[in-house]
């Protein structure tokens, strides 16, 4: 997948203390979820039953909302604050964690299920990644 993401980050003309490169993989994960998550709970609102999805509709939603903001201000850099970073990267990835859980538990009735775990499985690593190189 081709995304301005890394371009982006490498024009930026002042001191980034981040790897970029895990910054980007990080950013274009959390926009990838975000995606996901938001089109799973769609789908599961046009299941037939979509009573029994009413908590992976919310884990959906929760996720997509916590990687969009989180993609948003590391997106960010004038003034940076790595204790918010840091702070956000840790929720989502605990978000990305309960959606992908949850979403596996329909992965095998329903393939939008089984591809929203898998981007939020591969976000909840990218951002505990970056995590791990945050001072």
């Amino acid at each position: 997948m081709t995304t301005t993401t890394l371009p982006m980050l490498e024009s930026y003309p002042a001191e980034i203390n981040v790897d970029r490169a895990k910054l980007a993989a990080a950013i274009d994960a959390l926009v990838a979820c975000a995606e996901a998550c938001t089109a799973c709970a769609d789908a599961c609102l046009s299941e037939s039953s979509v009573a029994e999805l009413t908590k992976c509709i919310r884990t959906d939603l929760d996720c997509a909302d916590i990687c969009g903001a989180t993609a948003r201000v590391l997106s960010r850099h004038t003034a940076y604050d790595a204790n918010v970073s840091r702070a956000l990267l840790e929720a989502c990835a605990v978000a990305c964690k309960a959606c992908g859980d949850e979403c596996w538990s329909h992965a095998n009735m329903h393939e939008h299920c089984r591809i929203c775990a898998e981007a939020c499985r591969t976000c909840e690593a990218a951002c505990r990644d970056l995590l791990a190189t945050i001072s």
